[in-house]
Formats: structure tokens, sequence, C-alpha cells
């Protein structure tokens, strides 16, 4: 039988995830949640995509939990709830993101003559 994935042991290579505002968590290890989730949260957020849905399963309720607590440590995160029934009940969360922060435009002052402020002369 021909293995049609081989895996050499080495690093793999990064899989760009589509941005849709769902993210399925059963495809990952439970390990990895910890930087995948607040990476994904800030490129929604970046793209305008507030509204969100966390797909965790349902399960001994573990990942949840450990869901919950990064979305609750999160400062993008204006709220989150569990899903109504129909999108998942108590395994998939929805995630309302803050909105992107407004870029702040430069100053149009100089800075001081001299290299700033020092001693009086």
């Amino acid at each position: 039988m021909v293995d049609e994935c081989p895996d050499d042991g080495g690093p793999s290579e990064p899989v760009e995830l589509p941005l849709d505002g769902a993210l399925d968590l059963h495809t990952f290890s439970p390990k990895d949640v910890g930087d995948l989730l607040p990476e994904w949260m800030a490129a929604c957020q970046e793209r305008g995509i507030l509204r969100l849905r966390v797909v965790h399963g349902k399960g001994t309720g573990a990942l949840r939990r450990s869901v919950h607590a990064i979305l609750a440590r999160s400062p993008l995160v204006k709220s989150f709830r569990a899903c109504d029934e129909g999108a998942g009940g108590w395994g998939a969360t929805l995630v309302e993101l803050s909105g992107p922060l407004p870029v702040k435009p430069p100053s149009d002052r100089s800075p001081p003559a001299g290299g700033g402020p020092g001693p009086p002369a």
C-alpha cells in the first residue's frame, strides 16, 4: 500500500487558512490552539471580519474551556457565547470582536531644535 501523504518527521509547511469568520479546531492539535486562536482573531479583525464562529466540539469540554479562557483574556474580544443549537450549540462559540483599532495619523509636529528637551541653557 502506498502512503499518499508521507511524513518524513521534518517541519511541515505552514498552511494558509481562508479567512471566512469560521475556524474548526478539530483539525488542529490542542497544544496549538493557544497561539492559533489569537493570531486568527487578529487576522480576521484586520480584514474587518468581526463576527466569528469557533468550532471546538462538545467532547469533554476541555477544549471549549481552553478556547473560552483565551477569549476572556483577549483585548480583541468584545463578547462571546455558545452558538445557537442550529449552529453547533455548546460545541461552537460565537465571538464578536471589537472594531479595528484606528490608525493614528502621523504627528505634524517637528521635534524641537537641538534634539529635544534638555536642561535650560
